[in-house]
């Protein structure tokens, strides 16, 4: 199967937040390259442009990297067979450049005097260009456009003595969220930032013979489909080190109030997953029926805009008392297009993923679930074609709350200008989308299904940003000032016409 090195033409811009990255890691067990493979597979979601492998096998290191899903990479036999040794980590990634390139295929890895070091990222530093620009007058040379690489060059200069004591001295000096899986000299490295923005899960796999297996996970999918067993979520700031005295845990930050993700609930995270101790598909359902609390509609049936919207619709359906039918059905067999678009036949981009099912809307009052409204033009075409499949009223209810500032912490999100809620009132998006009614759920309403009695305000409990505009960390690199021309090919443009690269 061919893979292009460059995105096709979408159909229109893209109108989801996407997660950037997953990362998986085991150690000791001897097949762990396969078993890797298995854990991005449950975590493709999280990103679908590339995806690599790298191995450790008495003192060498394996690797196999590329672009596309990891089936498309990892199936054939040979591929795996290489990837020799007791120990390994993956990455997927889902870029935000117009063009995936090989050399921001992770993981990442570097010789240094202490041995080989292999590292993949989830996250993204807020300082990532003011670091590069100080490595690059010291002398560093960046192989990739990743932040990922900071980590590697802040390892080179340290002082520090083995490959703990480098990595620490680097996260001292990043802004931002990481989690990261590293792989060194027969062990798996697996570390959180401080504040716990991203999520990052800790297994072990129970072989045939009764040895166990430390795994680490970005999500608990990917211990289910190797059939390991979750122990615990890595705590905010926790370096855990998987070698053959087993698991060990290092703190070298003092501790401090989490900052989870909340969207990773929302939307991010897959619905089978267990994160920070709640189950996402439950987490679903509670934000439905408080969304169904606070905004509910006079209608007759209660609709799903799949496939992220179905738990929080049921939750509304169940809070509401009104029938939860399929109205929309998607066709899992479209990826990004398969067609190069022209303006007679744009606007019916929608229908590659979705497509109404009338009997079921036909002369009925529909609420529509979804779990967000980014741009809103995904949003005003799905309204369009339910109202054209006959359906007498669509009342659009989304669970989470208006979405006007971008994330900085590795959610690929538009520019804050494109956000609809950045520019538009409640009623105004309604109009905009072509609904009878719109409603959100709030933010005391969305802490409230967390299982909290609402936001905190001086001290949230989650980071909730992109609703808020309530940053948990510095925004160093914010100002395009502190990019110096020796960086000029960092400002790699997105398909938005977006200067600000991330990694992950």
């Amino acid at each position: 199967m061919a893979i292009r090195a460059r995105h096709p033409t979408p159909v229109d811009p893209p109108d989801k937040f996407h997660e950037e990255c997953g990362v998986f890691g085991i150690w000791g067990h001897p097949e762990a390259a396969a078993l890797t493979a298995l854990g991005l597979h449950a975590l493709q979601h999280r990103g679908q442009e590339a995806c690599g492998i790298v191995s450790f096998d008495r003192g060498q290191f394996h690797a196999h990297r590329g672009l596309g899903h990891v089936g498309d990479n990892f199936s054939a036999e040979p591929v795996i067979g290489a990837l020799r040794g007791h120990a390994a980590i993956g990455h997927n990634r889902y870029a935000t450049t117009g063009g995936t390139m090989m050399r921001n295929v992770q993981p990442l890895f570097a010789d240094f005097d202490f041995g080989g070091f292999a590292v993949c990222h989830n996250g993204n530093l807020t300082n990532a260009y003011q670091l590069r620009r100080q490595l690059v007058r010291r002398g560093a040379i960046f192989q990739s456009t990743t932040d990922t690489e900071v980590f590697v060059h802040l390892m080179a200069v340290s002082r520090g003595g083995d490959v703990l004591d480098r990595l620490v001295e680097a996260m001292r000096q990043v802004e931002g969220a990481y989690t990261l899986v590293a792989l060194a000299d027969d062990c798996v490295i697996g570390v959180r930032d401080p504040l716990g923005v991203r999520p990052l899960v800790l297994g072990h796999l129970t072989g045939p013979d009764g040895a166990v297996y430390p795994v680490l996970a970005s999500e608990t999918c990917a211990l289910d489909i190797i059939d390991a067993r979750y122990e615990r979520d890595v705590d905010p700031g926790e370096m855990v080190v998987l070698n053959r005295a087993g698991v060990t845990s290092y703190r070298p930050f003092a501790a401090r109030p989490s900052r989870f993700c909340i969207f990773e609930y929302v939307y991010f995270a897959r619905p089978d997953s267990t994160l920070e101790g709640r189950s996402v598909y439950q987490a679903r359902q509670r934000i439905g029926q408080e969304l169904a609390r606070e905004s509910p509609a006079a209608a007759d049936i209660v609709v799903p805009v799949p496939d992220s919207g179905v738990p929080a619709a049921i939750g509304f359906a169940q809070e509401s008392g009104l029938p939860f039918e399929l109205g929309i059905i998607r066709n899992h067999y479209v990826g990004r297009t398969f067609i190069e678009p022209t303006d007679q036949i744009r606007h019916l981009g929608v229908r590659l993923k979705h497509s109404a099912n009338g009997a079921m809307l036909a002369g009925r009052r529909v609420v529509l679930v979804d779990d967000s409204i980014v741009r809103g033009t995904t949003s005003r075409k799905i309204v369009q074609m339910v109202r054209q499949a006959g359906a007498r009223e669509v009342h659009m209810r989304v669970s989470s709350p208006p979405t006007a500032n971008p994330c900085f912490y590795g959610i690929d999100t538009p520019q804050q200008a494109e956000l609809l809620a950045h520019n538009a009132t409640v009623a105004e998006m309604a109009e905009r989308i072509g609904a009878d009614s719109l409603g959100f759920v709030s933010i005391d309403g969305l802490y409230r299904a967390m299982g909290e009695s609402g936001r905190r305000n001086a001290l949230p409990q989650f980071c909730d940003a992109c609703f808020t505009g309530d940053y948990p960390t510095e925004l160093s690199d914010r100002d395009d000032s502190v990019r110096q021309p020796e960086l000029s090919f960092l400002a790699e443009r997105t398909q938005d016409g977006r200067r600000r690269q991330r990694a992950g």
